[in-house]
């Protein structure tokens, strides 16, 4: 499995990446963007599997990137991870096609019910 992971924040990145439960982290290519823009290059290149993308980022927003992700691949299963979790956030997201949002930071046990959802949406998919 691959999984893209975007924030403009370097620890926030690890942080997220260490939430991922052990087996999947071991076994999956975990590929990094620090904006929007770095995302939908490296989604295009790569076809990650899932995307976990932040929305306050320079360069190109997490909005403008997940609205281009989807547009290039209608099936891209993106989840958002952000500090942003205003009403108007979490439709807007859903508008444009997330899979799911959350706040962060993500404890560990929030992520392994995540990866449970994500996995269901992952073999209706196939």
């Amino acid at each position: 499995m691959k999984i893209l992971v975007v924030d403009d924040s370097g620890i926030s990145r690890k942080m997220l990446i260490k939430s991922i439960p052990e087996n999947i982290r071991e076994s999956s290519e975990i590929l990094q963007a620090e904006n929007g823009l770095e995302a939908v290059e490296k989604y295009k290149l790569e076809f990650p599997d899932i995307v976990f993308l932040d929305l306050t980022m320079p360069i190109m927003d997490g909005y403008d990137a997940l609205k281009e992700i989807i547009e290039y691949d209608a099936g891209a299963i993106v989840f958002v991870i952000s500090a942003d979790i205003q009403q108007k956030a979490k439709e807007r997201v859903f508008e444009l096609g997330a899979s799911g949002m959350e706040s962060k930071p993500i404890k560990p046990e929030k992520m392994t019910s995540i990866f449970y959802y994500l996995m269901d949406v992952i073999s209706k998919k196939s």
